[in-house]
Formats: C-alpha cells, structure tokens, sequence
C-alpha cells in the first residue's frame, strides 16, 4: 500500500504546486503585459465604463440593436441555450423575434433579416454583429433619429473590423463602438 500512497501524494502535491500557484502567476504576469493590464478593454462614455468585449443590451429604435442573449448579457454566467434548431420552443423564440425586427424596420423583409439579430451566440455575449447587420438597420435609425441616411451609413461603413490578419473570421462590426458613435455624432 505504501507503494501507492506516497507517489500518489506526491503527484498530488506537485500538481497543486503546478496548477494552483505558478500556473496563475504566469497567466498573471502575461496580463500585466496586456494592455489595460489584463483587467479587459474598457470604454468610458459619459462617465460610465463598458467593457468592449462584453455584449450589451441595445433595444431602442435610435440604437443600432445586439445579438440577442441567452443569458440576459449576464457576464458571470456565459453561455447558450442548448436549444436545438428542431426545438419548437426555440422556433418559437427566434420566429418572435423575426416578428418584432420586422414590425420595428418597415421596409426589410424577412430575409434580409440577418441570423445574428434573432439567434443568441454560444457564449450569449457576443458584442459584435455582422456588418449585414447593421446595414439592415441604417434606415431605422435614421428615421428615429432625423439624420441622413447617408451619415449613418457612413458611420456602420468607418466601423467595420477586418477580418483577423485579413484571413481569419468575418468582418463585424462592435455594437457598443457603434452606438457611441451614433450619440456623439448626433450630439454635435
């Protein structure tokens, strides 16, 4: 028996010295060199901080809206609702919310609908949406807002992010980036 217990011991003891102490001092010291220092990309607007990585609830007609959130935009509890596309339920929900994009932006049919404004993400936090996306919400928004359509097209075409090293992912488009935008144009 002592054949066994004492090198299972000591593995123990050295992947609790590897796992829970030099392993988080590395990933520690790498955030330090992050910028922000690890603590997230953060915007300040109006007094208030954001995160730019963390989705954000937009449902106003003046705002350009979020992929929507299988967990409210909750940050400390990520994630989908495993919900298959056969789950009526689901059906269900995503046909509501073709139903209310469609009632606020006349003009759009269904499928001109992006699959990013009616389906969550796996995460539930996305902050990003396609830039077919936003486009499809151009006119809104500048009706809502009495401002040409041409500005606010301007400002989704200046917003849109390349795709990682021009190969990798899609271009999209951060919404939270966006909206601020959208005010600070307007405010002037």
């Amino acid at each position: 028996m002592k054949t066994h217990i004492y090198p299972a011991i000591k593995i123990t003891l050295a992947l609790l010295v590897l796992l829970a102490i030099i392993y988080p001092a590395v990933v520690w010291v790498i955030a330090q060199l992050a910028p922000n220092h690890g603590k997230g990309a953060v915007i300040s607007y109006h007094n208030q901080n954001y995160y730019k990585n963390i989705g954000q609830s937009f449902t106003d007609e003046t705002y350009f809206w979020s992929r929507p959130s299988a967990v409210a935009y909750n940050a400390a509890g990520s994630g989908g609702s495993n919900k298959g596309p056969s789950n009526p339920e689901y059906l269900t929900e995503v046909k509501a919310r073709i139903d209310t994009f469609l009632k606020e932006n006349p003009g759009v049919s269904k499928a001109q609908v992006p699959v990013d404004l009616v389906t969550a993400s796996g995460s539930g936090l996305d902050p990003d949406i396609s830039v077919a996306a936003a486009k499809v919400q151009v006119a809104r928004i500048a009706k809502a807002r009495a401002i040409d359509v041409g500005s606010v097209q301007s400002l989704v075409d200046a917003h849109v992010q390349k795709p990682l090293w021009g190969m990798f992912g899609p271009e999209k488009i951060n919404v939270l980036e966006l909206n601020i935008a959208l005010d600070q144009m307007t405010e002037k």
